[in-house]
């Protein structure tokens, strides 16, 4: 878990918490050019100060194809295993300094390392570890 803190996005129907030492920004999403993916969630690549990098869009990700849903026209860039990535979103909320607390027992909530009690109820902070090592996989099969 990290010590750093949380940022607090909307994908899709949920909000959810991304570690802030892997976040390295949030932008505004400019145009999507689309690729051949295995992986459904990986909307194209997109270009970001000169760079062109994945875009994969969260809520798919985590909740299959019922995530897909549109555009969110946010991204958040993070640092997965080295590399630099989009994380499409509908909306970035806030940033969370509290410690993660350990997910509660029987609960199912994809990706997630911790939770965190918020006014909306318990929000999920994910390992985007395990997000990266996903999509590596997805890639490689």
């Amino acid at each position: 878990m990290t010590g750093g803190g949380w940022l607090l996005v909307r994908a899709g129907r949920r909000r959810v918490g991304l570690a802030l030492d892997q976040v390295i920004e949030v932008l505004d999403l400019g145009p999507v050019y689309p690729v051949p993916s295995a992986e459904p969630a990986v909307r194209g690549v997109t270009a970001s100060r000169g760079r062109i990098v994945p875009l994969i869009h969260l809520a798919s990700l985590l909740d299959g194809p019922n995530g897909s849903g549109s555009g969110g026209g946010t991204a958040v860039m993070v640092q997965l295993g080295g590399r630099r990535v989009c994380l499409e979103v509908d909306d970035a909320e806030e940033v969370l300094r509290e410690p993660g607390l350990p997910v509660p027992p029987g609960v199912s909530l994809p990706f997630a390392v911790a939770v965190a009690r918020h006014a909306g109820g318990v929000v999920p902070l994910l390992d985007l570890s395990a997000i990266g090592a996903r999509l590596t996989e997805t890639a490689t099969s």
